[in-house]
């Protein structure tokens, strides 16, 4: 039950980078303790960098794939997205631990590939990928991280979404919070003002308890879902001018 709460994952890919005419590697790559994943690379003929993109917890990769195509075309990135285990056409069944080695096997896999600068890889983690890429930047270097819509926990979340006090109860953690702390490199939090899932608050909270350098951006009027449509140009101007300042270590 406490995993049907948590995760949402969707087997169908219903469509790939290909609707958009966008070049890519469809990559098939192991978590360390041996489930086989699925993901996309996305090059882009101007990038310097490579972002490693942790997905929410509904869907699969394909639903990402308009979000996708606007980074793309605004922001000269490699773009990597993959789907955890038990989503998409990965193998296995979602968990906490899971989602964590499956970051692991991600990473190993961008840092394998010669055609990127390995020291160059930004962490992107949305809602749930958030939470994800927290732990793997605690734990692994990397050139900057990025999360949007961050939550504090899971048992947080529980206290606000659920009428009964589940939160002590539950095995399943996600404590972003606590991960964040240990974070050393380069951070920018977005949170929409209007998220009626993950409160504002709580991604303001994540983004005081980050050590730094760090920014906050504030999506005026965006919901939980919205963010990039409702931030428009201004959104992703805010991603590029903080991925050009992490390149140029200017904080």
């Amino acid at each position: 039950m406490e995993e049907r709460f948590i995760f949402y994952p969707e087997r169908r890919i219903e469509r790939t980078p290909d609707h958009y005419r966008l070049a890519f590697d469809n990559v098939w790559f192991r978590a360390p303790d041996g489930p086989r994943l699925n993901g996309w690379f996305v090059p882009h003929p101007k990038a310097k960098t490579t972002l490693l993109w942790f997905h929410g917890n509904a869907g699969n990769i394909s639903h990402r794939l308009e979000n996708i195509r606007f980074l793309h075309e605004k922001i000269p990135v490699h773009i990597f997205i993959f789907d955890y285990r038990g989503y998409g056409q990965s193998e296995g069944t979602a968990s906490e631990e899971g989602t964590y080695r499956d970051a692991t096997g991600a990473l190993e896999y961008l840092r394998s590939r010669r055609d990127i600068d390995a020291r160059r890889i930004v962490f992107f983690g949305r809602s749930l990928g958030a939470a994800v890429a927290a732990d793997l930047a605690a734990r692994e270097e990397c050139h900057a991280l990025i999360l949007e819509t961050p939550f504090v926990s899971v048992r947080e979340m529980a206290r606000v979404a659920l009428p009964l006090p589940i939160g002590p109860l539950l095995r399943t953690r996600y404590d972003v919070l606590e991960k964040i702390r240990s974070v050393r490199a380069p951070l920018l939090v977005l949170h929409g003002d209007q998220d009626e899932v993950v409160p504002y608050a709580q991604g303001k909270r994540v983004f005081e308890a980050a050590p730094g350098p760090k920014e906050f951006y504030t999506i005026r009027g965006a919901r939980h879902n919205d963010t990039y449509r409702i931030g428009g140009d201004a959104y992703f101007q805010a991603l590029k001018d903080f991925m050009e300042r992490a390149e140029r270590r200017s904080f």
